[in-house]
């Protein structure tokens, strides 16, 4: 009886170690199983940020990739971003094809949230900062209360979108909203998930008219004034003489200033906008448009400035030491710990030395229209200033200052005069 017991046991022994053998090989076979079925991706540097690029093969076999924003900045974050791509391979799933049709009775809402995401990687960031803040706040929220399709959805449904929001905003708000909601569709046309935008039937709301506020010479003097020795020094004057954007002012790199030749050149830009609920301050070797990018003369105030900024920038790193950031070394714009001066707090600086000074309120930008308007002043001619602004159209110049022009009308008026013979004697 004891042997049989014995034996019994040693053969519970011998089963719950061929169990535990089956279990690990079982785990292992799981795991490894998992890893072949990943999808392959790496990490990719974009814009300061680390991006997931994942690649796979569509249902026909059609090599694609997927760019993923992992939202963690390129300094300090390599292994955040590491688990994060991991985490996208492990749950990645086949999309659906991009060009399929669009299931009947799929709310237009939807469609929208799911364009936006396709055309992330097609758009500028700020475009899509933009067309995200605009969804989300305004048009997702009314068009998936009215419950509407995409298949159904009509001129008309845009119309009405549009007549409500033209009550409580300005047209070009909803001008921007026209831009969107057009762009969307006509995807859905490219895609033939549509046959015809019927945002093509709707009109577009007319623009506001616009007039420039602008300082006048002695305003731009006491400005000055008012902003020497502070944080928002260097961007002031540069705007204000050089017409700069604010996004450039910020974004002028030492590396762009010539002192040999006496030039600047406008080539990089810094903005701050909104992604993933915050916002963030993005650097980027590009500019508003094409024209945009151009190289002025060094004026020898703005030399001797620079001059002395660079001598004192110098002393700051001296003194903090280990302290000093040194990730924005070739930034003009700093404070006196080496960190980048963030956009959205320049124009709230602005504002604050305006109230506080009680300066005539105006907006940043409009120290660029002040500077154009102090050009024309002194009889500068509109195409040399397009130049100076690094507006890509002309007519976008003369839309916005040929009714400061008052010289050119004076001289043309004096012509009528001759042509008359009706000169003064």
């Amino acid at each position: 009886m004891r042997e049989q017991e014995k034996n019994l046991d040693r053969l519970a022994s011998g089963s719950k170690r061929c169990y535990d053998v089956l279990v690990q090989h079982q785990r292992v076979f799981m795991r490894r199983e998992k890893e072949v079925a990943m999808v392959a991706g790496h990490l990719q540097e974009k814009n300061g940020y680390f991006y997931a690029v994942l690649s796979y093969k569509d249902a026909q076999g059609k090599r694609k990739t997927k760019w993923i924003p992992t939202g963690y900045l390129i300094r300090g974050n390599k292994k955040k971003a590491e688990a994060f791509l991991m985490e996208q391979r492990q749950t990645f799933q086949l999309p659906a094809e991009d060009t399929e049709a669009v299931e009947k009775g799929k709310l237009f809402a939807d469609y929208l949230e799911r364009w936006l995401k396709i055309a992330k990687s097609t758009i500028a960031i700020t475009t899509y900062s933009s067309y995200d803040g605009m969804m989300k706040s305004t048009i997702v929220p009314w068009f998936r209360k009215t419950g509407v399709t995409i298949t159904e959805l009509t001129a008309q449904d845009i119309q009405d979108f549009y007549t409500a929001q033209l009550a409580r905003v300005k047209s070009n708000t909803v001008i921007h909203y026209h831009a969107l909601i057009h762009r969307a569709l006509k995807y859905a046309v490219k895609t033939d998930q549509l046959s015809v935008n019927p945002a093509d039937k709707v009109d577009r709301p007319r623009k506001n008219g616009f007039q420039p506020a602008f300082y006048d010479k002695d305003e731009i003097n006491q400005l000055l004034a008012c902003v020497k020795g502070t944080l928002i020094e260097t961007p002031v004057m540069l705007a204000a003489f050089y017409g700069l954007r604010r996004s450039e002012a910020v974004g002028l790199r030492w590396n762009a200033i010539d002192f040999q030749q006496n030039t600047i050149t406008i080539q990089h830009t810094v903005i701050a906008c909104r992604l993933n609920g915050k916002y963030e301050v993005i650097a980027r070797d590009t500019t508003k448009t094409k024209s945009s990018r151009r190289t002025l003369p060094l004026a020898a105030p703005i030399r001797k400035y620079l001059l002395d900024l660079q001598v004192r920038q110098a002393e700051n790193r001296r003194l903090c030491g280990n302290c000093y950031c040194k990730d924005y070394e070739g930034y003009i714009c700093i404070n006196e710990m080496g960190y980048l001066l963030n956009p959205n707090r320049v124009s709230a600086m602005f504002e604050l030395t305006l109230q506080q000074n009680h300066l005539r309120h105006i907006r940043f930008h409009d120290l660029r229209h002040s500077s154009a308007s102090l050009l024309l002043a002194n009889h500068v001619p509109l195409k040399q200033i397009q130049e100076w602004l690094g507006h890509s159209d002309f007519s976008t110049t003369a839309n916005i200052y040929a009714h400061l022009d008052v010289a050119s009308k004076q001289n043309t008026a004096e012509a009528m005069l001759h042509g008359l013979g009706l000169e003064e004697e």
